[in-house]
């Protein structure tokens, strides 16, 4: 039986137990598909629960769910609680708080672009160096104007600020291609079809949320669901990284604590490093190095410790490895580097073992009370006190319903950032020249109608005078007829014809 101070893993020729002061020194679970690398997982999960340490796991299949309800009687259970005699052994379930990036099986659990930073980020966008580049100077844009960078949207819009003032900033910042500027608005495209938009947004996690117990001491299990997130493994990676990055960042120095105060297990940890540029690999290998001393442990899960880079797996001091397979070359070089990285027992032909090991055996090295790493064990592992499988819906939502942090998250909050700033400024650009053209609109009116008006007003005048000058011939010619008509007529018949022309002139004479 083990030890009250240790958190029990199986059993060897004697038990074999995890110290929780060493517990915060990382740790690796390795093997080959359907060799108990999961049950395994669930069984530290517990053991850090009972000795009230909070517990993040992602749970990649929906398997782990089972955690949180009681386990059922079984023959192999039962074997080998008999094997180990583990006579206090009792099926329980443990307190468990479900996320959900989508918000769909779980609390939605969100971000913000500017809280990943420009180097997850353009690892989550698989950006090149030029296209990093224009991405820094995006968020160093944004940073001394005070604009922050909370969704896509925000994004978005920053790109098409610093792309239309690129004139202005290249002098201050460096040249922005219009090209890498066009290629991100792409990738964000992208990534918004995998679901990415939901990640980013408010309100953020608060990690305090993560690091809770129950009311009778028990670390609370948050389980990630992660069965539709593993679709985009991009997306799945960074947001972990991020959370490590974030809890290395926030949590307060406390050197070497009795027991950890937050241990996180990364299933499917091969998608961490993948792929990933050397920059970043050296702030994981500082960040995994350093959060020792934040009271954090990591426990990375995958199926062969070559998938971990060295400089990682390096910081990783407990040891578990299932069985592996070596049906190739290549398979066969992997074992031999596994068997390499434990520390040798005389009594254990290391290398062989990982081939022959059973379903829920493994090969474990563990650290001392000094640090140093144990020699390695053939270990039957223990089952696990909780149901092994997942829970129904229904179960998952009564749970969810019943959470610590039921309501906190659900509803979405979208205060103002740098879109809506930027959208503002350009709304108020727009109306500044849709005044102006509307002002020279009116001025090109005015004018035409100012020219419409001298021209009538010319015409009206050359009118005028050409009426007066028909006028005054017309005049004259009356007078040059009624002289001519006077000379010529002198009798009576002329002056009655001269008095019936112009009868008031001549009448009565």
């Amino acid at each position: 039986m083990a030890e009250q101070q240790t958190i029990f893993i199986g059993q060897a020729e004697q038990a074999v137990g995890l110290l929780p002061k060493m517990a915060n020194r990382h740790g690796l679970i390795a093997g080959a598909t359907g060799t108990g690398k999961t049950i395994t997982m669930q069984g530290l999960a517990e053991g850090f629960s009972e000795l009230g340490v909070p517990v993040f796991l992602a749970d990649v299949k929906g398997d782990v769910s089972g955690v949180s309800q009681p386990g059922k009687p079984h023959p192999k259970v039962a074997e080998r609680v008999e094997i180990m005699s583990l006579d206090s052994f009792a099926f329980t379930g443990f307190p468990v708080t479900f996320w959900d990036v989508f918000g769909e099986l779980g609390h939605p659990v969100r971000t913000t672009i500017s809280e990943m930073g420009p180097l997850l980020l353009s690892r989550l966008l698989k950006l090149n160096e030029v296209q990093q580049g224009v991405l820094n100077l995006v968020f160093r844009v944004a940073d001394d104007n005070g604009w922050l960078l909370l969704d896509l949207d925000d994004l978005r819009a920053m790109l098409k600020f610093v792309a239309d003032n690129a004139a202005e900033y290249r002098t201050l910042y460096g040249n922005v291609s219009a090209a890498s500027v066009g290629a991100i608005q792409r990738r964000l495209i992208g990534l918004e079809d995998q679901g990415g938009a939901q990640l980013f947004s408010e309100p953020v996690l608060n990690l305090d949320d993560l690091m809770q117990t129950d009311e009778d001491g028990k670390g609370i299990i948050n389980l990630l669901a992660a069965n539709k997130l593993m679709n985009s493994p991009q997306l799945y990676s960074t947001f972990l990284l991020w959370l490590m990055a974030e809890l290395f960042e926030q949590l307060p120095e406390v050197g070497d604590p009795d027991k950890p105060k937050l241990v996180l297990f990364f299933d499917e940890a091969h998608l961490i490093f993948k792929d990933a540029p050397k920059v970043l690999l050296s702030k994981i290998e500082q960040v995994v190095r350093l959060i020792r001393s934040k009271g954090v442990g990591v426990y990375f899960v995958t199926q062969n410790p070559t998938d971990i880079p060295d400089s990682v797996l390096g910081q990783l001091g407990n040891r578990i490895q299932h069985a592996l397979r070596a049906y190739t070359a290549k398979d066969q070089k992997a074992v031999r580097a596994a068997a390499q990285t434990f520390r040798a027992n005389p009594k254990l032909d290391t290398e062989t073992v990982i081939t022959q090991l059973g379903v829920g055996e493994a090969l474990v090295s563990l650290l001392d009370e000094k640090g140093r790493p144990g020699i390695v064990q053939q270990t039957l592992i223990k089952p696990p006190k909780s149901q092994i499988g997942p829970i129904k819906p229904g179960q998952r939502k009564t749970l969810m319903a019943q959470s610590l942090v039921a309501g906190v998250y659900e509803k979405e909050v979208d205060r103002e950032s740098a879109y809506e700033i930027l959208t503002a400024r350009a709304d108020k650009v727009a109306e500044q020249q849709a005044s102006s053209k509307a002002a020279a609109a009116r001025a090109k009116e005015d004018a035409a109608a100012e020219k419409a008006r001298l021209a009538k007003e010319k015409a009206r005048n050359a009118k005028s005078r050409k009426s007066k000058s028909s006028t005054r011939r017309s005049d004259s010619a009356m007078d040059a007829f009624v002289k001519s008509a006077m000379r010529s007529l002198g009798g009576q018949v002329g002056r009655k014809l001269i008095r019936g022309v112009l009868g008031s002139l001549f009448g009565g004479r």
